[in-house]
């Protein structure tokens, strides 16, 4: 019987840990989740070789809305460990699940339809830096960084990337687990965006399932062992892009309102 209750207690502590990509802020302005294509818990993706990778379960269904967002602007997107739950004092992402953070962009002819086929460019990285403390539980991880930030990660989207419709995909890769194969755990969720103003550049893309697989040296490591060095999953970071090392985190404040005009 007392096994069976600390197996259940586990397991509870395990899902609580767990999160989910959730809101959206446009240069400083909460858009909550209007654009956002949820995921229907916040369980992770262990099977990098799935369509799931794309979007996360659900995530080839688009939702209504779509956020404007200006090129060369800025996104935010904000992680949570349940749906609905802004509250800082709980960590973004608990239970020690440290790795990188990563965000992508696909162009598409309609982000509300979009399954996440097409092929993807990387437009943000933030990944390992070593502390000098023996065991990279000790190191700095993109994933400590956005905790400390309240779980907001912002994102600059290139200024050179054409007009149009485009699939945001936020991600986190827990590697508490990835000693073992398929032992990493993704986080991800698709946001819809609109673009505009921009120029003519065409990133080189990826696709996904293809751009990671299960052997990936970013993907199965003992992160409770001291690393020496850590190679960040996917693709480079496009060259208009950035590019993060983890350690001394920018936690800035969002703005509440646009202007006067929005008091009224």
């Amino acid at each position: 019987m007392k096994s069976a209750i600390l197996f259940t207690a586990l397991a509870v502590q395990r899902v609580a840990s767990h999160a989910i990509f959730q809101q959206l802020w446009v240069d400083g302005v909460d858009k909550a989740g209007t654009c956002v294509r949820m995921p229907s818990s916040n369980t992770p993706v262990t099977n990098v070789a799935g369509n799931d990778v794309r979007c996360n379960v659900n995530g080839a269904k688009g939702v209504a809305g779509k956020c404007p967002v200006a090129a060369g602007g800025t996104v935010t997107v904000e992680m949570h460990q349940q749906p609905g739950d802004r509250n800082c004092k709980n960590e973004a992402i608990g239970g020690a699940h440290y790795g990188p953070v990563l965000v992508y962009l696909s162009k598409v002819p309609d982000a509300s339809t979009a399954d996440g086929s097409t092929g993807w460019f990387k437009i943000y990285e933030n990944g390992w830096a070593a502390a000098n403390k023996g065991a990279a539980d000790n190191d700095f991880w993109g994933v400590k960084d956005m905790n400390t930030c309240c779980g907001k990660v912002d994102v600059k989207i290139p200024s050179d990337i054409p007009a149009g419709d485009y699939l945001l995909r936020a991600e986190v890769i827990a590697l508490h687990t990835a000693g073992q194969a398929n032992g990493a755990q993704l986080y991800m969720s698709c946001y819809q965006l609109t673009v505009t103003g921009g120029g003519s550049a065409s990133p080189e893309t990826v696709k996904f399932p293809g751009a990671y697989k299960s052997s990936d040296a970013g993907i199965k490591v003992n992160i409770h062992a001291a690393l020496t060095s850590y190679v960040v999953p996917g693709p480079a970071v496009y060259a208009s892009g950035t590019k993060v090392v983890p350690g001394a985190p920018v936690c800035k404040k969002a703005k509440m309102f646009r202007g006067l005009n929005d008091l009224f």
